[in-house]
């Protein structure tokens, strides 16, 4: 299965109360690792940005006068995530946003364009009871360099949960073989596109047949002639 390391930033704290996603950012994992693939873009949220807001991640509504609404940018971010297991830092709050939006925007909600939602601050937490388990102290704890995040941003955050999953997970790689393009090789496979492996026949020798027969033969005699195989050959 796809993975997508998906955050946002918002005007303030509860989408019921009007607040608006001013910045959603995702990126691919491929088999455990950081693909090339990304989508990252800026929104004007048509209403102020509360204070508080504000200084964790330092956009301001006069920056995003002329950036996209979500509604325009909405198809291009659910083809982005289309069929995968999305990595979530608090996923209950970028989650409860992204469907307040998609709402507004007359689109089905979040759970019927992806696979499923992993909260890593769920995770964490119970990798690390009693411990401070937000981004930057998951960075410290698995020593990834987060020096240059002075401020929130969605496209920066990605990049270093990305490194946190992944260093969470560890040792996980064998449940994750699937790839990509698992349903590209398929389908090529299906219509004959992608060559097929030589079979290698393995004839039984003239020993391994006589130790058959002769389990057949007990087998027959302890079900008194019911042996299907005996059944079968005659």
């Amino acid at each position: 299965m796809r993975q997508i390391v998906l955050d946002t930033e918002t005007t303030g704290l509860d989408p019921r109360q009007g607040h608006r996603v001013i910045e959603v950012a995702a990126i691919e994992l491929c088999n455990r690792k950081v693909s090339e693939r990304r989508f990252h873009r800026y929104l004007n949220p048509e209403r102020e940005i509360d204070a508080g807001a504000a200084e964790v991640h330092g956009l301001t509504l006069e920056r995003l006068q002329d950036e996209p609404k979500f509604a325009e940018i909405a198809p291009a971010l659910l083809e982005f995530i289309s069929g995968a297991e999305l990595i979530i830092h608090n996923a209950p709050f970028d989650v409860g946003f992204l469907n307040k939006e998609l709402e507004l925007a007359g689109l089905p909600l979040l759970n019927s364009h992806c696979g499923s939602v992993t909260d890593t601050l769920k995770l964490a937490k119970e990798l690390h009871p009693g411990k401070k388990n937000n981004l930057n102290a998951l960075c410290d704890r698995y020593q990834i360099d987060n020096s240059h995040r002075t401020l929130h941003g969605a496209l920066l955050d990605t990049e270093l949960l990305a490194e946190v999953y992944l260093a969470m997970t560890r040792g996980q790689e064998s449940l994750l073989d699937d790839g990509c393009d698992e349903q590209e090789e398929r389908a090529a496979f299906l219509s004959g596109d992608m060559p097929r492996p030589v079979l290698r026949i393995l004839a039984a020798t003239e020993e391994e047949l006589a130790q058959h027969a002769q389990q057949l033969a007990e087998i027959d005699k302890a079900s008194k002639g019911a042996c299907l195989w005996k059944q079968l050959e005659a």
